[in-house]
């Protein structure tokens, strides 16, 4: 059976949540990424919110789409990961771009990852700051990140510029199959 552009393998147990859910290949990949933040990493299941809907827009287009993984640490959005299948190169600038949208400031870490490589960028330049799942920031060194980082509110142009690129890397560039994405036109 497929859903969208996806076989339906049955179903798995969330370990963030303990919910029952739709068992993909991209799913067993995210459960695999946040196995890795609860168990190598050190963040509390309470630490990570899983799928978070977000909308953006360019113009008068807008849509929604979930965003893996935000982890926080005393209520501060600290850490984005984003998976997708494929080239992680190519989704850099979108993950630059999560860290400008998801809260009022400035996240200072992104990880844009296809379950097997993983890519740790900085926030706000994009910077190469690792590469590889052992490059992910454990609890500790997010908290030292945190405390060095320039929590100042993204101003609403880089917001707005920000937005386009999400648009534009997230909706525009998706599989027209892709059913995790709602356009609003």
């Amino acid at each position: 059976m497929t859903e969208g552009h996806h076989l339906v393998l049955g179903t798995l147990t969330d370990c963030l949540t303990g919910k029952t859910l739709t068992d993909t290949h991209d799913e067993r990949y995210r459960q695999g990424i946040a196995r890795h933040l609860l168990g190598v990493c050190g963040f509390a299941a309470e630490e990570i919110e899983a799928s978070r809907v977000i909308e953006v827009g360019a113009g008068e287009k807008k849509a929604r789409f979930p965003v893996d993984f935000i982890v926080s640490l005393g209520g501060i959005a600290a850490m984005v990961v984003r998976y997708r299948p494929g080239s992680i190169v190519t989704r850099h600038r979108s993950g630059q771009a999560l860290c400008l949208v998801l809260a009022p400031h400035e996240i200072p870490v992104v990880v844009v990852t296809n379950g097997e490589e993983a890519d740790v960028l900085q926030g706000g330049t994009g910077e190469l700051r690792g590469q590889g799942f052992d490059a992910i920031p454990s609890r500790g060194e997010l908290e030292a990140v945190v405390s060095e980082a320039n929590m100042a509110p993204v101003s609403d142009r880089r917001r707005e510029l920000a937005h386009r690129i999400l648009f534009a890397c997230e909706v525009d560039d998706s599989c027209p199959c892709d059913t995790s994405i709602s356009r609003l036109d």
